[in-house]
């Protein structure tokens, strides 16, 4: 992998990364209402997700899963259910949130629970896989040594991911501060209703769709 190829991944993976997605919510959600410093679980599972991914391109079973028709509806369906879920227990979140900085501090459960969480989210979406499938290859040299290419890109996205998700969790930090009260309800609803209609969009993604 050439220098300049190294700068167009980083280009392309942070164009990518910075769209609005699953785990950048995920990531907003738990910064308002647990804290950027507890945010830091979900973030955590977000990138073990993903080098998850890496290492499935890199084997070259992310061929395989993408080739499979069964495994692809079920981490598809899997996936847009527990988007679906995930969102419904935000709209129905109480909307009385402490601030994190007046809380309690967040014990281990809590944090495991938002790694969890995120790592399943992140995992469970086959679009991810997919688009690591055919994105990873393109910018591999076949003739130089592939593990060390694939740690290079692995290490690329996932600091593009933490940095990307600090910024979501540090906004959502500040938007619970700034909306108060009903405002927290507002919040709430805004990013509950998000995930459900990307769960709507996982479950109607199609393969080779655009």
């Amino acid at each position: 992998m050439t220098t300049a190829t190294l700068l167009l991944f980083i280009l392309a993976s942070a164009v990518a990364i910075v769209t609005p997605g699953p785990t950048t919510l995920l990531a907003l959600s738990n910064g308002s209402r647990h804290g950027v410093r507890a945010a830091g679980w979900g973030m955590a599972g977000a990138v073990l997700a993903d080098l998850i991914l890496v290492g499935a391109v890199a084997s070259g079973l992310g061929v395989v899963l993408a080739a499979s028709e069964v495994a692809f509806q079920l981490i598809k369906w899997v996936g847009a259910a527990y988007l679906a879920y995930l969102g419904w227990k935000m709209l129905r979140s109480d909307a009385a949130l402490i601030l994190p900085a007046a809380a309690p501090g967040t014990d281990r459960p809590v944090g495991l629970s938002l790694g969890l969480r995120s790592f399943m989210v992140a995992l469970t979406n086959p679009k991810a896989l997919l688009f690591m499938s055919a994105f990873l290859p393109q910018f591999i040299d076949p003739q130089a040594p592939l593990a060390t290419q694939y740690a290079i890109v692995a290490c690329v996205l996932a600091t593009i991911n933490i940095l990307t998700m600090l910024v979501y969790a540090a906004l959502g930090a500040q938007l619970v501060r700034a909306f108060q009260g009903s405002g927290l309800r507002w919040l709430n609803r805004v990013c509950g209703s998000l995930m459900i209609g990307l769960a709507g969009t996982l479950a109607l993604y199609r393969r080779g769709a655009p």
